[in-house]
């Protein structure tokens, strides 16, 4: 059952939109290691906003997915390729099953 989840939003700095795009299309690897990510989804918005959200069975897997490889690279790449990084983070109200 999935109880928590992520959405963080990325604004791609100018000429970094393809950049991003491509990065988050090459973390997928990396989270299908992840046991506790449950559902793991990269969305372009527009031509320069992308989300990602994430959902997890508890707050430790939120926490296993934020102290592992996806979330470092993303705070490494942070400032070459975006210019406003937003994460929200909470409790499922509702889900289907």
């Amino acid at each position: 059952m999935v109880t928590t989840g992520l959405i963080v939003r990325l604004d791609a700095k100018p000429e970094k939109e393809e950049d991003l795009a491509a990065f988050l299309r090459d973390a997928l690897p990396l989270v299908e290691n992840e046991p506790q990510t449950v559902a793991w989804f990269a969305v372009r918005t527009s031509a320069s906003s992308f989300a990602i959200v994430d959902v997890f069975p508890d707050e430790s897997g939120r926490q296993a997915h934020l102290d592992g490889p996806v979330a470092a690279a993303l705070t490494e790449k942070a400032t070459e390729l975006s210019q406003r990084r937003r994460r929200s983070s909470g409790s499922m109200c509702s889900q289907r099953s």
